[in-house]
Order: structure tokens, then sequence, then C-alpha cells
């Protein structure tokens, strides 16, 4: 995986391939960051990695010069290699072991934007637990969006508060907003 923008740009990382991960392609990654480039400073915002795994996402937006980011993933090895890494690369990234759902449940961190990016075999109803839960728990602040990652095969705009999807070769990015 590489970084494509910002401070450590064009800087490869190789996770350890005994990780349970599924990293977002260079290809979708750059799309996703060109739509949030045209919305959002990098520099203002506060950010959520849920299922964040190798810390692609968080990586991504650290090197953009985003200084709040909180990745959590319930992996040892993942929350490790994410937490090295950060202290590496000097990004001050704030790392949670923890089981998604309850961190979302728990958390009253309000977000600019939150990132989902699930195993893809999780069930729907896992998918659509994330906005639920993001909504209700009011974790977005206004012109916040939840993006989550997921396969084309599933569809998540019948969801409250979907907003667009985006379809990036197997993967989709569904983006829901706090209604106006």
């Amino acid at each position: 995986m590489r970084i494509i923008s910002g401070l450590h740009k064009g800087k490869r990382l190789t996770a350890p391939k005994k990780l349970p991960v599924r990293p977002t392609t260079d290809m979708a990654k750059e799309a996703l960051f060109n739509i949030l480039n045209n919305r959002y400073y990098f520099d203002e915002l506060v950010v959520i990695d849920l299922f964040a795994g190798t810390g692609n996402i968080s990586y991504e937006f650290a090197s953009r010069g985003t200084e709040r980011i909180s990745a959590v993933d319930a992996d040892y090895g993942c929350v490790k290699f994410i937490t090295d890494t950060s202290e590496s690369l000097e990004m001050g990234i704030s790392v949670f072991k923890n089981d998604v759902f309850t961190y979302l449940e728990k958390t009253r961190e309000k977000a600019t934007i939150i990132f989902a990016d699930p195993p893809y075999d999780l069930p729907l109803e896992s998918f659509e637990k994330i906005p639920e839960l993001v909504f209700n728990n009011e974790l977005l602040t206004e012109n916040g969006l939840l993006i989550i990652e997921h396969s084309s095969h599933m569809d998540l705009s019948h969801l409250d508060n979907f907003v667009e999807k985006r379809k990036y070769g197997g993967s989709i990015f569904s983006f829901f907003s706090v209604p106006n």
C-alpha cells in the first residue's frame, strides 16, 4: 500500500501478511480522496476510521494534514501495526482496540468524517447497524459524512440518511449525511 498525497506522498508501507485485512485499493482510495478534497479542508477534519485494518485510510488523512484521527479495530495485530506506523511517521493517530459496534455505542466523539470498511462477508444487518448507531448517537458534525465501503453485491441505498454511492472496481462507497 502507498500514501497517495500530502507530506508522506509516495511512501510505501508493507503490512504483515498475517493481518486479516483487505486494504482499500489505491484506485478507489484516490477517487475517494478526490471527492473529499473538493468538500473539505483536511486540516480542519476530525476523522474516525472504523475497521481500520492496516490504517491505510488513516495514514492518507494524516499525510494530508488531518490531526484528529481515531482508528478502531478489534484485531491486536492491526492495532499494533497502526500504532507502530503512526509513531514512526509521527502522525499522532489515536488507535483503539475495540469492537466497532461497541465503540459506536459508547463513544461521544463527534467526527466530520466516519469511514467504515467492514469485512465484506459481514451480514447485511451488520452493515445496516453502522449508520443506525452513527445517527442515533449523533456522532457526525454538521456537514459530516459517513462513508461505508462495501462490495458491489450489496446495496445500502434503502437506509436513512443515504446520499449517494460511487463504484470503483468491485467496491462501492456509500455516503450518508446528517439531514439539513
